[in-house]
C-alpha cells in the first residue's frame, strides 16, 4: 500500500524525511498495511456506500451537473498526538477568547479603535460591520459561540492560523460522520490506539445554547433556523438539529409577537428562547438588513435587541473574520491579553496598505491573493500556478478596490499518506477544530481534516473539488 510513497521535502504527518513512520503513527501503518488492496478497495467503497445512504452530502452552486454530491472521505485518518493538540487547543483558547473580547470593545467602547491599535477605518469599512448593534449586550459578553478555525502546516512543521470563520462554520457533521463511516469499515485499527471521542459535539452544542437562553429558569426552546434546502450546508443543518434533538425552522416557520419569537406548531404559538442560526447577517431580518429577502424573520432584531431571545452566533461577529481584521488578531491577543500568541498567524499583507500594495503587485505570481469577502475558496489567485490573464486581472482589482484584497505567502501546505491512483500519494492538508463557547470554552478532539485530491492543488475546499478525513487525537 505504501510502496513508492515519497515525502518529496514537505513535512509529512505520518513519515520522517527518511521514509520512517512518525514513532506515534507505526501501530496505524501497520494495521493498514495488512490489509489487501482488494479488501481495501471494498471497504472504501463500504464508507461511500454509507455516506450515500446517509445523504451526507452537500451542494455546489452554479454547477451545471446538478448541485447534491458526497463529500469524498479518505479512509487514512490524519493522526495528531496529545502534546500538539495540547498546544493547538492552549492556542484556539486563547484566539477565541480575544476575539469575541474585541467584538464587545468594537461594538461598545471602541477603545482598541480609539488607541490605534487596530485602524477604525478598517472595522468600519469591513463588509460585515453592523454599527446597528452598536451598545447591544449578549449574554456573557460572548459574540462567537461557534468558531470553525482554519489551521495549515507549514514546512517547519509549525502549525499556522489560516483564517476564523466566526458567522457561520459549517463542517461539524462531516467530522462526526467521518468518525462513523471509519468505524464501521475499518473497526480493528481503532483496537488499543488510543483515539479520543468526538460525538460529544452535539450535547455541547446543546448546552451551550442553553446557557445563552435569555430564560434559564426554564427548559429552553432552541431552534437550528436554516435557509433550506438548496443551500450548501443543508445536511448538516438537518443532521444537527437531529442529533441535538431540536426543531429545525426556515424564516416563514417564526413569527415576531410584541418583541417576542414564537415558532409556528400544529399545536399553536410556542415561544422561542434560542436560535442557532445557520443564515448570514444580510438575510436574517428583511426589516433591518437586506429588504428582498424571505429567508429570515421580520422583526427579529427588534426580539434580539429586547433580549428575548439568544442567537449564535451573535449578529455583527463577520468583522472578527474578515481577512484583513485577520491581520491585527495578534495585536489583540497582546492588547487584550498582554500575550503572544500560542498559534502564529500566516504573514499576510494588506494591499490597502500602501507599502503592501506595491509588493503584492510586483509579486502577483508568486503569493496567493483572497478578497476579504469571500469564503470557501471563491475569489482566490494562486499565484504561481496562475495564467498570465488571470495575474493581469487581479491586478486590475486590487488597484481599483485595495481594501478588498489581502496577500499572503504560498506555504508548503504539509502532507498526508491519501489513496489515490491504486496507492497512497501525498496529498494536501488542513485542519478545522471547532470550538464551542459558552459556559466555558470547548474543543472537539480533532476537527474536520480536508485534502486537496488533486495533486500538487493547495486548494481543499469542497466547493473546489476537494476531500475529507478522520482526525485522530490520541490520548497519550
Amino acid at each position: 500500500m505504501f510502496e513508492g510513497y515519497g515525502t518529496d521535502n514537505f513535512y509529512d504527518e505520518m513519515f520522517l524525511p527518511d521514509g520512517s513512520p512518525r514513532p506515534f503513527c507505526q501501530t496505524l501503518i501497520e494495521r493498514f498495511s495488512r490489509i489487501p488492496e482488494e479488501d481495501f478497495a471494498t471497504r472504501r467503497a463500504a464508507c461511500d456506500a454509507h455516506f450515500l445512504r446517509h445523504g451526507i452530502t452537500f451542494n455546489v452552486y452554479h454547477d451545471q451537473k446538478g448541485t447534491e454530491r458526497i463529500f469524498p472521505f479518505d479512509p487514512m485518518p490524519r493522526v495528531i498526538p496529545a502534546n500538539e493538540w495540547d498546544h493547538i487547543e492552549a492556542g484556539l483558547t486563547q484566539r477565541i477568547t480575544a476575539l469575541n473580547l474585541f467584538l464587545h470593545d468594537v461594538y461598545h467602547d471602541q477603545q482598541i479603535l480609539r488607541d490605534g491599535v487596530v485602524p477604525a477605518s478598517l472595522v468600519e469599512g469591513a463588509a460585515h460591520y453592523r454599527p446597528e448593534f452598536r451598545h447591544v449586550d449578549v449574554p456573557g459578553d460572548i459574540y462567537i459561540h461557534i468558531c470553525g478555525t482554519d489551521l495549515v502546516r507549514g514546512g517547519d512543521g509549525e502549525y499556522y492560523v489560516l483564517e476564523d470563520n466566526g458567522r457561520c462554520p459549517s463542517g461539524a457533521s462531516y467530522l462526526l460522520e467521518n468518525r462513523n463511516a471509519l468505524k464501521r469499515a475499518f473497526p480493528t485499527v481503532f483496537e488499543g490506539a488510543g483515539v479520543r471521542p468526538v460525538q460529544s459535539y452535539p450535547e455541547d452544542l446543546l448546552e451551550m445554547l442553553h446557557y445563552i437562553s435569555p430564560h434559564r429558569e426554564i427548559d429552553p426552546v432552541c431552534v437550528l433556523l436554516t435557509p433550506g434546502c438548496f443551500n450548501s450546508a443543508y445536511f448538516e443543518h438537518c443532521y444537527l438539529a437531529r442529533q441535538m434533538g431540536i426543531p429545525i425552522v426556515e424564516g416563514r416557520d417564526l413569527v415576531v409577537r410584541d418583541q417576542f419569537v414564537y415558532m409556528r406548531t400544529t399545536q399553536g404559538l410556542v415561544r422561542v428562547d434560542v436560535i442557532y442560526r445557520r443564515i448570514d447577517d444580510d438575510f436574517i431580518d428583511p426589516l433591518v438588513f437586506r429588504k428582498d429577502s424571505v429567508l429570515g424573520v421580520p422583526g427579529l432584531m427588534g426580539a434580539y435587541r429586547a433580549g428575548n431571545v439568544g442567537l449564535a452566533n451573535a449578529v455583527g461577529t463577520g468583522v472578527a473574520d474578515d481577512k484583513a481584521v485577520y491581520h491585527y488578531v495578534p495585536k489583540m491577543i497582546d492588547y487584550y491579553l498582554g500575550q503572544d500568541p500560542i498559534l502564529p498567524n500566516v504573514p499576510t499583507y494588506l494591499a490597502a496598505e500602501e507599502d503592501d500594495r506595491k509588493y503584492i503587485l510586483e509579486h502577483l505570481d508568486e503569493l496567493v491573493v483572497k478578497s476579504t469577502n469571500e469564503s470557501g475558496g471563491y475569489g482566490m489567485l494562486m499565484g504561481p500556478s496562475a495564467s498570465k490573464k488571470e495575474i493581469e486581472e487581479f491586478h486590475a482589482k486590487i488597484t481599483a478596490e485595495p481594501a478588498n484584497f489581502i496577500a499572503q505567502p504560498v506555504l508548503s501546505l504539509s502532507r498526508c499518506p491519501t489513496w489515490t491512483d491504486g496507492g497512497m500519494r501525498g496529498r494536501h492538508i488542513d485542519l478545522r477544530p471547532y470550538i464551542i463557547y459558552g459556559r466555558d470554552v470547548r474543543i472537539v478532539p480533532g476537527g474536520l481534516t480536508r485534502v486537496a485530491l488533486k495533486e500538487g492543488s493547495l486548494v481543499v475546499n469542497s466547493s473546489q473539488g476537494g476531500g475529507s478525513k478522520d482526525t485522530w487525537v490520541l490520548s497519550h
